[in-house]
């Protein structure tokens, strides 16, 4: 049966709905529209006292620390309610490490004795806010870009590609670009190069200097960019950059950010590397690997969703580069794909997981898709995302 056939909306408003990433968290309730808040997935370490990234443990116990008190700044300070008894939907990435998963459920079980629990795939969960079963969902995080195809509801595991280029690629690619060339006006009035100033930069500045001044470039300047910066050309034919802007420091320091870092920063997303593999090229190797009958509906069906993909001209370049590129001998061969066609999500690219997470929650069968505490207490152990439960709370 398809995930959403059959289904009816249920009266319980008190599902909390969790998605947890890399670098920003989402969290509310199921029904509503859209996440209560979107913190950083940042916790205070109790011994050291400084602030740490969720994901950044030694030993096991620490992890269960660091979520244990991350949990607690999610449901007594933004929540404003005791998760004691009430369901949980997380919203999860396929490839979420075991330990991770485990010792969130562990947390959530006997820390904070929730009665149920579904771990439900992000991109699955995208997936449903359009009312869709198929799809091929490109989901660009902070650390990597992960390919999913979706048949009828299920994960094609096989097709999945994950690339280590996102939004953290576009913060170091930042920094050294500011590094190498970017100048500072301090509060005396004097310009110095940006180098002798390294620590006017942390990841805060990075990527709010990303949001708000970096851009992608079309698919023309960016071939006569990369036939200088990569292949050597002429720097004469390099297209007129766009204008500098003044970026405020702390302190009365003003950086100058100048147009060839505003432009190319971006770039490391769709420069392909030595094996020719790219955000771009992932979707379509991604429908290679499908079977053939699968291929022209999830080419018609393309999902973005994270935060990476909500920059400016992001969309517009990944629909000029995949036909760019089924012009390729590699491609051309093997697709006879003629159109691409992407969906236009009711959601900010950020949080479209999470309101597929809450659309879950609000539904009737989310009692016999999630795992409850008794049976956690007996076994010890957490289904995995593609084991289908029968029990029925």
């Amino acid at each position: 049966m398809s995930l959403f056939e059959g289904l009816s909306y249920s009266s319980d408003k008190n599902v909390i709905v969790i998605d947890i990433g890399t670098a920003y968290t989402k969290c509310g309730l199921a029904g509503e529209t859209g996440p209560r808040c979107i913190i950083p997935s940042e916790v205070k370490n109790a011994k050291s006292g400084k602030i740490v990234n969720l994901s950044d443990f030694e030993k096991k116990y620490e992890l269960f620390e660091n979520i244990k008190d991350f949990l607690f700044v999610l449901f007594f300070r933004h929540l404003l309610l005791s998760p004691k008894n009430k369901r949980v939907v997380i919203c999860e990435s396929l490839l979420c490490p075991d330990v991770f998963r485990e010792t969130l459920g562990k947390v959530l079980f006997t820390h904070y004795e929730v009665a149920t629990v579904m771990f439900a795939s992000s991109h699955v969960m995208s997936l449903m806010t359009l009312g869709s079963t198929v799809g091929l969902v490109m989901d660009i995080g902070y650390t990597e870009t992960l390919v999913v195809p979706v048949y009828e509801g299920i994960p094609v595991v096989k097709a999945i590609q994950c690339i280590p280029l996102a939004a953290k690629a576009i913060h170091e690619k930042i920094e050294s670009l500011l590094l190498d060339s970017a100048t500072v006006m301090t509060n005396t009035r004097e310009e110095c190069p940006l180098s002798s100033l390294p620590d006017c930069l942390n990841n805060q500045i990075l990527e709010d200097i990303k949001v708000r001044c970096c851009f992608v470039t079309n698919l023309k300047r960016s071939k006569a960019i990369q036939e200088v910066v990569i292949h050597g050309a002429d720097e004469s034919l390099l297209p007129t950059p766009p204008p500098s802007v003044q970026y405020p420091l702390d302190g009365g320091k003003v950086l100058n950010i100048t147009g060839k870092v505003r432009e190319q920063s971006c770039e490391v997303l769709f420069e392909q590397d030595n094996e020719e593999q790219s955000v771009t090229t992932s979707i379509l190797d991604a429908i290679l690997k499908c079977p053939i009958d699968m291929r022209l509906e999830l080419a018609s069906n393309i999902v973005i969703i994270g935060g990476t993909s909500m920059l400016k001209g992001f969309h517009h370049r990944v629909g000029s580069e995949l036909y760019d590129l089924l012009r390729k001998p590699k491609y051309k061969e093997q697709l006879s794909i003629q159109t691409f066609k992407f969906h236009k999500l009711p959601a900010k690219e950020n949080y479209a997981a999470w309101l597929g997470g809450a659309m879950m929650g609000s539904l009737e069968t989310l009692p016999s898709r999630s795992i409850t505490r008794d049976s956690y207490q007996l076994s010890g152990k957490l289904s995995d995302w593609c084991t289908i439960t029968e029990e029925v709370v």
